[in-house]
């Protein structure tokens, strides 16, 4: 049975020894009342509620899944009680304004409430955290009457959001999108069309579920210039607020899938439904990228789940397990064989594990610092903090997202492997976690699709290359600061030649363009996992530096605990960081290499 317990020391000495929250948030508006003591009491009520109500349902209701009958879906067994508990402990608005029912503390609290709840039960997880991007869409697009409407119910958690972007002919490519937006009389529109893959489009956790909609206009432009958002309830509100009429928004189905069973993901029909444009007509995709980059670090805390789930339950399998004796010597003489954790491979495997997942966590909270500024920046309505931080978060998203999520298929396959015959059999659950794992990497666009955002969009064709010198520029300020400490010169030089090197692969793919336009495509995967090994040795750097200096002059930790951080640094940058360096000869070959064959000729079987 699997299990899960939040680990709370990592999550502090990030937050308070690496990262300085504590100075962070002193910066923000609404940054006072995340003291030291009230933040400690949240973090101690999220693993509460993670460890003792969310991951004790985890495994069951994969077996039991989601039942569809006559358009209404019935979630498992369980999942109604904890949503209730979860909704009369507040924590759905933790990160929103007080005038619409929310505590209005910073938001990196509610990506570090996600992550616990999501690595105790990311399907059931799922449900409240589609509901964060409404919530987040509409409080930065969305007019008076809108946020009046729809943020209190949603807020509360008493309603919860989708996104509705999918449909059967086309996902990432919604220059073929064809559901349709037709203007009614009372300024409300007729939505006709159907989306597919709609995660949490049904359910019975909620009275009300406010679906967040792509359509085009009749009169709209072609492409994916003339797209608008629109605000669709399952059920429309009356003049008081509540949810009274039903509109024309059916499930068709649902789908049968290889994981997340318990999470409903669903087709959604919109038969002249009413709607209400929210933004300005036409310019709705700018509008659900907020969306997106909110689903995007969803997901990559995803990735960081999996991970910490594997590493945790292979652990103690690993010390209790018993096989063969040790290469170096016998290590349990009065045992019949030593735990399988005295062998060095699966060392290996657990500290791949252990490695991905602190370095994940760091990456993670180091963007919800940005999360923080964004989010205070769009409460102000202030468009060009609002621009700064968006950029910001926008280079770092693609990279959590993807490199992140294909982390967490691997340190899947190694809680597998430790397991070994044990881990292909359903009550390990370290196969349920292989398959949850999976679709990580294909929602919110796949890692194919992040890997041109990151390469093509985020990095070439804006500002030739900038973010790339923009973000070494800051690790190389940081060498600079640790150039002379003995501790840390040997992570120093390779990453001051990592820099270089990023920015040499950056120039060379932006010239051979010019001439090779497939060059972005066929680069785009290996400049993405280049660009996360990179960004997680600069994040375990950091993180081996503040060791350092506890081992020396104490800390919030055991001295143990800083210990095991730099020898997790150490295993990192000679075991796992290399494989930067295939990635970077890989991404520099020709197009032609991939191009060249006659798509005829890619199988002979006749």
């Amino acid at each position: 049975m699997l299990t899960y317990k939040a680990p709370l020391r990592d999550i502090k000495f990030l937050m308070n020894e690496m990262l300085d929250y504590r100075a962070h948030y002193k910066t923000l508006d609404n940054g006072a009342a995340a003291d030291p003591e009230s933040v400690d009491k949240i973090l101690e009520a999220f693993a509460d509620f993670a460890e003792n109500v969310l991951s004790p349902l985890y495994q069951p209701a994969d077996a039991e899944g989601c039942t569809f009958k006559d358009g209404e879906v019935t979630t498992p067994t369980g999942f109604k009680e904890a949503y209730q508990q979860f909704v009369e402990g507040g924590w759905q608005g933790i990160s929103y304004p007080e005038e619409f029912g929310g505590m209005n503390l910073p938001m990196s609290l509610n990506l570090i409430k996600s992550e616990m709840m999501g690595t105790a039960n990311w399907p059931w997880a799922m449900y409240p955290g589609l509901t964060t991007g409404s919530v987040n869409t509409i409080l930065q697009y969305g007019d008076a009457e809108q946020k009046s409407t729809y943020l209190p119910k949603l807020i509360s958690g008493e309603w919860s959001g989708t996104m509705c972007l999918t449909e059967a002919q086309c996902g990432t490519d919604l220059n073929q999108m064809k559901t349709r937006a037709v203007p009614n009389a009372d300024g409300s529109y007729a939505i006709t069309g159907s989306k597919i893959f709609i995660s949490a489009g049904e359910h019975d956790l909620t009275e009300n579920i406010v679906h967040i909609v792509l359509a085009r206009l009749p009169d709209a432009p072609a492409g994916t210039k003339g797209i608008s958002l629109f605000i669709v309830p399952k059920f429309l509100p009356n003049a008081d607020g509540e949810a009274d009429k039903r509109n024309a928004v059916v499930c068709g189905s649902i789908e049968h899938k290889m994981g997340i069973t318990s999470s409903a993901t669903c087709v959604i029909n919109f038969d002249g439904a009413t709607g209400f444009l929210i933004g300005e007509a036409n310019k709705g995709l700018k509008a659900m990228f907020t969306y997106m980059n909110t689903a995007r670090i969803g997901t990559g805390i995803q990735g960081l789940a999996h991970i910490e789930l594997s590493f945790q339950n292979s652990l103690p399998y690993a010390k209790e397990r018993r096989s063969m004796r040790a290469l170096s010597g016998v290590k349990e003489p009065n045992q019949p064989a030593d735990a399988i954790i005295h062998h060095a491979d699966v060392r290996r495997m657990l500290l791949t594990q252990k490695a991905f997942a602190e370095g994940a966590r760091s990456m993670i909270y180091h963007t919800a610092r940005y999360a923080d500024k964004l989010a205070e920046a769009v409460a102000k309505g202030d468009e060009t903090a609002i621009k700064k931080w968006d950029d910001k978060m926008g280079f770092f998203t693609p990279i959590l997202k993807g490199f992140l999520t294909e982390l967490g298929i691997e340190a899947a396959k190694h809680g597998q492997q430790i397991y070994g015959g044990h881990g292909y059999i359903k009550e390990s659950g370290m196969e349920l976690i292989a398959r949850d794992a999976r679709i990580a990497t294909l929602y919110e666009g796949t890692t194919g699709v992040q890997a041109l955002d990151l390469l093509g969009r985020k990095v070439l064709l804006h500002g030739g290359g900038k973010a790339i010198r923009d973000y070494t520029a800051s690790i190389m300020k940081w060498c600079g600061e640790y150039a002379l400490d003995k501790d840390m010169r040997k992570y120093v030089w390779v990453l001051t030649k990592l820099c270089a090197e990023w920015n040499m692969l950056t120039a060379r793919l932006l010239l051979t363009a010019r001439k090779d336009r497939d060059i972005v495509s066929a680069a785009s995967d290996d400049f993405l996992m280049y660009s996360g090994y990179v960004m997680m040795a600069y994040h375990w750097a950091r993180m081996a530096a503040v060791s350092f200096d506890k081992i020396k002059n104490g800390g919030e930790q055991p001295k143990e605990f800083y210990i095991a951080k730099t020898q997790t640094a150490e295993f990192y940058f000679e075991k796992l960081l290399p494989r930067s360096s295939a990635h970077a000869e890989s991404m520099t070959v020709p197009s032609e290499t991939m191009m060249q064959m006659d798509i005829d000729h890619f199988a002979f079987l006749d």
